[in-house]
């Protein structure tokens, strides 16, 4: 699976687009495009890819990210089941930087927008009050119409650019440049991952999905997270079977099999390794609190 490269502005005919995503999953494919980007989550989670960093993504994340920069945005396995009632809800503005003009560029006042626009191709994701406060504003801005949107974008420009609340995303913007066939794979295993958890996932099939050999799979996993597949693999279905301890009444043995496991014992036995205490306990404590 390679990057898709698109051009938004080209395709909503606008060079400047606000929309308002309600999906039952985010379903774009791992992808750039010469626009910048800011993304505002109102529902959701699950995992995202920037680059070459994956993390975990909720509601209220906020991120812009720089032209080309490759990302895609992976939902929970929850949100792929039948009758499932989760939905992936986002504010998302794109812009074509080139609808500012030379003259914008040139004015001395811009010089930190400019900036901001180069920072951006480590993406950044926006934390803190200023978090707050765009949130807020993005909420506003889609309501309101013609050039008060364009009045919006400037003002949340200027908040950025001049906000302390800000995280890089990767380390160096070379990855920006050098990405990206590696990370294209991990994109695909991901999404298998989340729309199979309940299944049996073994290291040749994601290995074949990632065209790779096991052995190659491994070390470039190894490489991008820090920990090998199946390391990774258990600890995903563990967090989601928080999730469902937290969130139904099923019973332990059923949230295991849900979540891949084959045996309760096994469950059991992960899950205090990783949590410090068996699933009924972590499920009493999360209750009395």
């Amino acid at each position: 699976m390679k990057v898709l490269h698109t051009e938004i502005t080209r395709r909503l005919n606008s060079y400047i687009s606000f929309l308002e995503r309600d999906e039952s999953y985010f379903n774009s494919p791992f992808h750039n495009h010469p626009e910048l980007e800011l993304v505002y989550v109102r529902e959701g989670f699950g995992k995202r890819i920037i680059g070459n960093k994956i993390e975990n993504f909720v509601a209220g994340d906020l991120l812009f990210m720089g032209s080309n920069l490759p990302h895609v945005w992976i939902n929970d396995q929850s949100f792929y089941q039948q009758n499932s009632a989760l939905r992936a809800k986002a504010i998302v503005i794109y812009f074509n930087k080139n609808v500012f003009g030379k003259a914008f560029y040139d004015l001395k006042e811009s010089h930190r927008v400019i900036d901001f626009f180069k920072r951006a191709e480590r993406g950044i994701k926006i934390t803190g009050q200023t978090q707050k406060i765009l949130a807020e504003k993005l909420e506003e801005v889609v309501l309101k119409k013609d050039f008060e949107k364009i009045i919006g974008l400037f003002e949340i420009l200027h908040i950025l650019s001049t906000s302390k609340d800000c995280e890089y995303i990767l380390s160096d913007v070379s990855i920006n440049n050098e990405l990206s066939e590696d990370t294209d794979r991990l994109a695909k295993v991901y999404r298998f991952m989340w729309e199979n958890l309940h299944e049996n996932i073994n290291l040749e099939k994601v290995s074949e999905i990632a065209n790779l050999t096991p052995q190659s799979f491994c070390r470039l996993f190894k490489k991008r997270t820090g920990m090998s597949f199946l390391e990774y693999l258990t600890r995903v279905r563990i967090d989601q079977s928080c999730k469902m301890l937290i969130e139904t009444d099923k019973t332990i043995a059923e949230i295991a099999y849900r979540c891949g496991f084959k045996t309760v014992p096994n469950f059991n036995k992960l899950f205090r390794q990783i949590n410090g205490k068996n699933p009924k306990a972590f499920r009493m404590d999360v209750s009395l609190k």
